[in-house]
């Protein structure tokens, strides 16, 4: 076989292999698309719920944690019902941007990850604090009521803050 035929096989044993991607290249692929997912889910979350902070009716649903929890019981008597929660609203909207900045701004999105991730460990904190939580008729814990399950939710979204995080600082260390 002359070289030239050699080399014709060779490119294309070539043009087959990338035609072909592996299960490992599907993984990439697909990781990477889950990860833009959970960015963009975690945005979208901190946006909508960001948004309906400015309601009466998340106002009232948010006070049973705001009245019993040692960290923000105080801005009810400063700011009243609907003012805490609309500064709820305003730092949940500004965080889900932040994080949204990624493609343009790693470090942004950094901050925002980690604004998000204390924002989700402060609302796991009224797991402990919020009569009712647990749904004490059938034993208490592990047995969750609704505030519980209301709450529940917030572990998988410090788990995509705290993913987000590194994620951004990895990036951010490559844009420097």
């Amino acid at each position: 076989m002359s070289t030239t035929d050699r080399t014709a096989q060779l490119a294309d044993i070539q043009v087959t292999k990338r035609a072909e991607p592996s299960l490992a290249d599907w993984g990439v692929r697909i990781e990477a698309l889950g990860g833009r997912l959970l960015r963009a889910g975690l945005a979208l979350t901190l946006l909508w719920i960001g948004g309906m902070k400015f309601t009466g009716l998340e106002a009232q649903a948010i006070r049973p944690f705001i009245e019993n929890s040692p960290l923000f019981a105080w801005t009810y008597p400063v700011l009243g019902f609907q003012g805490m929660s609309n500064l709820l609203g305003i730092t949940e909207i500004a965080i889900g941007l932040a994080i949204l900045s990624r493609p343009w701004s790693a470090r942004i999105a950094a901050a925002g990850s980690l604004l998000g991730a204390l924002t989700f460990l402060s609302t796991l904190s009224f797991l402990i604090t919020t009569p009712g939580v647990w749904a004490d008729d059938i034993g208490g814990f592990p047995a969750i009521g609704a505030l519980g399950q209301f709450l529940i939710k917030d572990v998988a979204l410090l788990a995509i803050s705290v993913w987000s995080l590194g994620e951004a600082l990895r990036a951010a260390r490559r844009e420097a």
